[in-house]
């Protein structure tokens, strides 16, 4: 039996790729660099600041500068929050139907806090949510499970009765750690790790309001 529902947020809850998408273009114009187009932005934006600078400049964690154009992107990103920013079609019904359902929902991300709040707070959702856990506010972060454990520590509901919705493999790999059911976000951006039927969850959906089918 199901009790509370838990979200990853970026391509699952929210499409931030716009917003993300004009920081790493920004940063590649002024480096005389032409835009990407929004589509293949998509197929990174959930792994945030390290996926986007290995799509749009080849480089990653421990590479010479990385650090710098890490902490630039960072910037140019806060200073355009929640621009283009908006809830994906039907997810704001997913939500009303929780509540009258009460059936408590939380955010799980490996998003830090400093931009997931303020994210939070302009969709009207942080007041709503039973708990909101960034990947900076945990040990460690998705795949390993314990920022799920904490999500259901904090909701005091026991994992084997929470859902976890995401659209990343790692999102499958901390739920089925942590004890929870996984179910795939096929409307979300799935990032480039291979066929979703390869990930290990039985579940997928392609819109938000069918969520409602597992509860």
């Amino acid at each position: 039996m199901i009790n509370a529902v838990l979200l990853d947020f970026d391509g699952t809850v929210a499409d931030t790729a716009p917003d993300l998408g004009h920081a790493l273009n920004r940063q590649r114009i002024e480096r005389q660099l032409p835009p990407l187009p929004i589509e293949q932005i998509r197929t990174q934006a959930s792994a945030g600041s390290r996926g986007l600078l290995g799509l749009g400049f080849g480089i990653k964690p421990g590479d010479n500068g990385y650090e710098g154009m890490r902490d630039e992107f960072l910037e140019f990103y806060s200073q355009r929050l929640c621009h283009d920013t908006c809830l994906f079609p039907g997810m704001a019904e997913l939500l009303d139907q929780l509540d009258a359902r009460n059936l408590p929902w939380g955010i799980v991300t490996n998003k830090p806090a400093c931009f997931t709040h303020p994210l939070m707070q302009q969709l009207g959702l942080q007041q709503r949510a039973a708990c909101t856990i960034c990947g900076d506010e945990t040990t460690l972060q998705k795949p390993h499970p314990e920022p799920l454990l904490v999500a259901s520590q904090k909701i005091a509901i026991a994992p084997e009765k929470c859902i976890y919705l995401g659209d990343d493999l790692r999102d499958v790999k901390a739920s089925l750690a942590a004890g929870m059911l996984p179910i795939i976000a096929n409307y979300g951006y799935l990032g480039n790790e291979g066929p979703t039927e390869t990930w290990g969850a039985k579940y997928s959906i392609d819109h938000p309001l069918d969520l409602l089918t597992y509860l």
